[in-house]
């Protein structure tokens, strides 16, 4: 990966949907060396996905949620099946395996409290490798972004 890669990789984490042409103004490449620069970053793996980003507000689901959990037992069935079930709960968008106080850390987005506790009884009280779990309300979402360069 040399400076142009970071140079492409930089603009369409930003926005997915810009043209080959676009690019290649920015970046001083024709638009077939971007084409062919962007299908290779496709194929390493550079570029996982691309996205659409969804308003939480206009699709009802305003109210985010950090959730820091911890679990009973840390063995590797324990994790694997915990992590299982999250991947599988459409309000996490986030989840992340930590160092620290909690084994793991979730971001959710719910449309209201009632969702948030029906979460929390099916995926939490309902399992009996939870020790316990901390709550906290997003009162602001001050900075979203998945950029990594």
């Amino acid at each position: 990966m040399d400076d142009k890669d970071l140079q492409i990789l930089r603009l369409v984490q930003s926005n997915a949907r810009l043209t080959a042409e676009s690019i290649s103004q920015d970046v001083g490449l024709s638009p077939p060396a971007v084409q062919k620069r962007l299908k290779k970053l496709r194929e390493t793996g550079a570029i996982e996905r691309e996205i659409a980003v969804v308003s939480p507000a206009k699709v009802g689901r305003e109210m985010m949620i950090i959730v820091e959990v911890i679990l009973e037992r840390e063995n590797l069935a324990h994790l694997d099946a915990f992590k299982r079930r999250i991947r599988t709960a459409d309000c996490v968008q986030q989840c992340y395996y930590t160092t620290g106080e909690a084994d793991f850390v979730l971001i959710l987005t719910v449309k209201d409290i009632k969702e948030y506790e029906q979460f929390t009884q099916t995926h939490f009280f309902e399992e009996s490798n939870i020790s316990r779990f901390k709550t906290s309300v997003v009162m602001d979402r001050v900075k979203v972004s998945l950029d990594v360069i």
